[in-house]
């Protein structure tokens, strides 16, 4: 056996998300990087660790019996490091977060800053959808969350960071060429949706059934990349956070259109649990945030406000 600590947490990534592609985004690495990870990973076993049915990937029981055990492993070597920079005086330990799809686009730039300044601090961000992020707040499973919707039934305790805003959106090609009033887009068009549990969903049937309009066509995309990528080509038109789609609105791939109700304002907030014990790497972003937040808003987000 000559397995590495890193691809350890690539297996473990992926029998948690049970995606290549989930846990690429999670470890911020490319679809192949993971994939070759995973097959030198493989090659050190006489049994499969996972198997692909159709299009699926399915974890064997012995890949979840190796994956338990390499968990154990890679939780007891982040002790170890962890001990070692507290008796160097630094703030040392983990941060766990779940943020929504494009809330991909805001967190890192909130990190950034802190974990540069304490390096002793290591950080894992799962990025899903609202229910998932919901359900790991519920379940005690990460320390922060970032929603631009609160769930109502928990009691958090809330930071707001950023202002987010949802347009009505075209790709250049499809606007260029459509017939008719805007007022008849959301009857005559195709519309893109997220994904049911998503928070930009959501707000987005709420405004189209505020209209009482009978929708003729609906396409449903599982992530804000994919989404993006079909408002560009020209399948059909949606309403999206403008902070997922900022670059191809200034190249002019996305156009927004102007629509009466629209935008939605919501607001980016970092919450977490009201009773939840805090470690002091916790508590130490929160300071951070509270007293830095107006200067990343200012550095990267300034035009959001306008």
């Amino acid at each position: 056996m000559n397995y590495t600590l890193h691809q350890l947490k690539v297996f473990v990534e992926i029998v948690q998300k049970q995606s290549i592609t989930k846990a690429s985004e999670a470890l911020f690495l490319t679809q192949p990087a993971v994939s070759i990870q995973l097959k030198k990973f493989q090659d050190q076993f006489p049994l499969p660790l996972t198997e692909v049915v159709g299009r699926k990937l399915y974890v064997t029981n012995f890949g979840k019996e190796i994956a338990a055990t390499a968990q154990k492993i890679l939780d007891e070597v982040s002790t170890i490091d962890h001990k070692t920079k507290e008796y160097q005086g630094k703030l040392a330990g983990k941060l766990t977060l779940s943020c929504v799809s494009t809330g991909k686009y805001v967190l890192p730039y909130y990190l950034s800053g802190f974990v540069n300044q304490h390096t002793g601090i290591d950080f894992t961000i799962d990025v899903t959808n609202k229910q998932n992020v919901v359900k790991d707040l519920e379940e005690n499973k990460v320390d922060f969350a970032l929603v631009s919707v609160l769930p109502n039934h928990l009691s958090l305790e809330t930071l707001p960071l950023l202002k987010n805003s949802l347009y009505l959106v075209g790709g250049e090609e499809r606007e260029a060429n459509r017939k008719g009033k805007i007022a008849d887009i959301f009857q005559q068009q195709p519309l893109l949706y997220r994904e049911k549990g998503s928070a930009t969903r959501n707000a987005m049937e709420n405004f189209i059934d505020g209209k009482n309009v009978s929708v003729q066509k609906k396409i449903e995309l599982t992530s804000n990349e994919a989404l993006k990528q079909a408002v560009i080509a020209g399948l059909g038109y949606s309403i999206m956070p403008l902070l997922g789609i900022k670059n191809a609105v200034d190249t002019g791939s996305i156009k927004i259109i102007n629509y009466k109700g629209l935008p939605i304002h919501t607001q980016w907030n970092l919450v977490w649990l009201k009773n939840k014990s805090l470690s002091p790497v916790a508590n130490a972003f929160i300071a951070y945030l509270k007293a830095e937040k107006q200067y990343i808003k200012a550095k990267y987000f300034d035009w959001v406000e306008e």
